[in-house]
């Protein structure tokens, strides 16, 4: 059995996405559609005293309606420097934020020469799953011979990882069925979000949709078990 999973790359993002990853076997950065305004691709959340906060990374999208999240540029360079000084103001006193805060400020500064919003991505993504000890091949759509058509580009791509399953999550019910997967061999199954433990954050009320930052830095090693640790434990699941 081979699983392959596909999601658009999102700037360092919350703890479902590496569940997402870490279920399969194969996951495929899918950047090669268009960018989004206003979504997860530059921006996300972290908790702050005063409620949750967004972090964003300016990109250049005047005049560029069709590109595509591969496509998209940095518009301002100074955006690493204000956001680590933000994570730091707000994590500095988590009970875990001297056990990475050394790696993750020298990610931010790599990641402020970096030009291209989806380059950022993968380095934030990939530095997170070796904190997180994932296994998972990474691959990217850029180098696949894509199919024309939404649905069709997803099981060319599926079929040419070798999948038996496709794992997905329910955003994409609206153009993917099970029968357009069948006729190709390949299982598709949904990936449930729900049920996360909640972990210990410095103020209430807890919010589950902020950046996989913030379980790193309160939860540290602790931090798989609130990700995939509780659904597996005694399971005998890898």
């Amino acid at each position: 059995m081979k699983i392959v999973a596909m999601s658009q790359s999102n700037y360092i993002p919350w703890k479902g996405f590496f569940d997402l990853i870490h279920d399969a076997d194969i996951f495929v950065y899918y950047d090669e559609v268009q960018y989004t305004s206003k979504d997860w691709r530059n921006r996300n959340l972290i908790k702050t005293a005063g409620g949750a906060r967004w972090l964003s990374i300016p990109v250049a999208t005047k005049g560029k309606f069709h590109q595509k999240i591969s496509e998209t540029k940095v518009s301002d360079k100074d955006w690493a420097k204000r956001h680590w000084n933000t994570i730091y103001e707000n994590y500095h006193k988590s009970r875990y934020y001297k056990n990475y805060s050394k790696l993750l400020e020298e990610t931010y500064f790599k990641c402020s020469q970096m030009d291209y919003l989806c380059n950022i991505n993968y380095c934030f993504i990939n530095v997170i799953n070796n904190v997180l000890n994932i296994k998972t091949e990474i691959l990217n759509s850029k180098n696949f011979d894509l199919a024309d058509g939404k649905a069709e580009r997803v099981v060319k791509a599926c079929k040419d990882c070798g999948a038996t399953t496709y794992l997905c999550g329910p955003a994409a019910k609206s153009y993917l069925s099970d029968e357009m997967f069948e006729r190709h061999g390949i299982r598709l199954r949904w990936k449930d979000y729900s049920g996360y433990p909640e972990y210990w954050q410095r103020t209430p009320p807890f919010t589950h949709n902020v950046s996989v930052l913030d379980l790193i830095f309160n939860a540290g090693p602790k931090a798989p078990y609130y990700i995939w640790g509780w659904r597996e434990k005694g399971m005998g699941i890898r």
